[in-house]
């Protein structure tokens, strides 16, 4: 017993004892409170014996006013300490129970449970591809202005691709002029050469918008662009490019291509880009056959659009290129609806997905 508390009577020893066995077992801190409520609470056994001090006398007042509150502090030091003990106890538990051994090899369900999402893995490919032929990646926003977005690319005041029909548009702002989710990456192309000197070699990954949804299309989806500026780059440089490219991505030993002319506001001369491929049930092989593909649009960059950066063209020239990740992807992995892209189906995952580990490399190969 403390010795700072008084002798206790037999019978408040007793109710101490019972008291101070009853928090030693708690198994809880749930247990625990109910025994300090059943002492100490407002209706507890101490409390009401408390309550009867009234009807004592001075003497006997003076003996067990200290003796219970005595008894009081001494089963609330007790439910503190049982109280410290269970949150050790737990503490060693849960320590226990989460014991990690670092050194071991993770479960093989950790592995392969995870997917890479066709998308990532088709960007991660060709970045591999192009900065293994030296370009560097850039990036920028995907709210855009409509100078960066239209004017500084060439497009004319009343063109199409500035109708809300074509392009998304954000409310107008104070000064009257309105922001653009851009509908190409080809802004990056035009920061690219407003912030940095030629030569200047770089692809641009990323996502861009349009107001078009059908099984080939979707309001959102992903663009890769290039763009080379130097003094004395030509279209011969564009077709190797390209064709190295074709043959890296795709697997093949030969991607032959053809160069159809075409109209782009920000190239000139402009082509749309085939290559060579043969139809089956299956699918589509390319890089043999007796048919031809769609896959990409380039040319060479617009004057225009070389001043509009501050470059000189007298001095300065260039090429550029772009195609869509998403159906680059579904032309080589064989998905046949641009849609469930985003659908979120777990299953359309782990069917198409890549392993988490599995990343794509020219040495250890591309694709799975």
């Amino acid at each position: 017993m403390d010795q700072r508390t008084p002798t206790l009577p037999d019978d408040l020893a007793a109710m101490v004892s019972e008291i101070e066995h009853a928090v030693a077992n708690a198994a809880d801190e749930a247990a625990l409170d109910a025994v300090r409520v059943a002492a100490i609470g407002k209706k507890g056994t101490v409390s009401e014996r408390m309550k009867t001090l009234g009807k004592m006398t001075p003497d006997e007042r003076q003996v067990m006013g200290p003796a219970l509150n005595g008894v009081k502090n001494r089963v609330t030091e007790a439910v503190a300490l049982r109280r410290k003990a269970l949150a050790a106890e737990a503490l060693e538990r849960q320590l226990t129970a989460e014991t990690l051994d670092v050194t071991l090899d993770p479960p093989a369900a950790a592995l392969t449970a995870g997917r890479i999402h066709p998308i990532s893995q088709v960007m991660d490919e060709i970045i591999a591809i192009y900065t293994d032929l030296g370009f560097s990646i850039a990036e920028g926003p995907d709210i855009e202005t409509d100078d960066l977005n239209f004017t500084k690319l060439n497009f004319p005041e009343g063109h199409p691709a500035r109708d809300e029909h074509d392009t998304f548009f954000l409310p107008e702002r104070a000064d009257g002029t309105r922001r653009v989710l851009r509908t190409h990456t080809s802004p990056v192309q035009i920061r690219t050469m407003l912030s940095q000197k030629p030569p200047i070699r770089i692809v641009a990954p990323g996502r861009t918008y349009r107001c078009d949804s059908d099984q080939t299309h979707t309001p959102m989806f992903h663009q890769v662009e290039g763009l080379v500026i130097d003094t004395e780059s030509h279209v011969g440089h564009l077709k190797w490019v390209l064709r190295e490219f074709c043959k890296a991505f795709f697997e093949v030993d030969d991607a032959s291509m053809r160069f159809r002319a075409s109209f782009f506001p920000f190239t000139e001369p402009s082509y749309e880009v085939d290559i060579r491929c043969r139809r089956t049930p299956d699918g589509v092989v390319l890089g043999e056959g007796d048919d031809w593909l769609e896959i990409l649009g380039s040319g060479m960059v617009h004057p225009n659009v070389l001043r509009n950066c501050g470059l000189d063209p007298d001095v300065y020239q260039g090429f550029a290129w772009g195609m869509g990740i998403d159906r680059i992807a579904m032309l080589k992995y064989g998905m046949p609806d641009l849609r469930a892209f985003f659908d979120g189906d777990v299953r359309w995952l782990r069917h198409y997905g890549f392993a988490p580990l599995d990343r794509p490399s020219l040495a250890g190969g591309l694709s799975r």
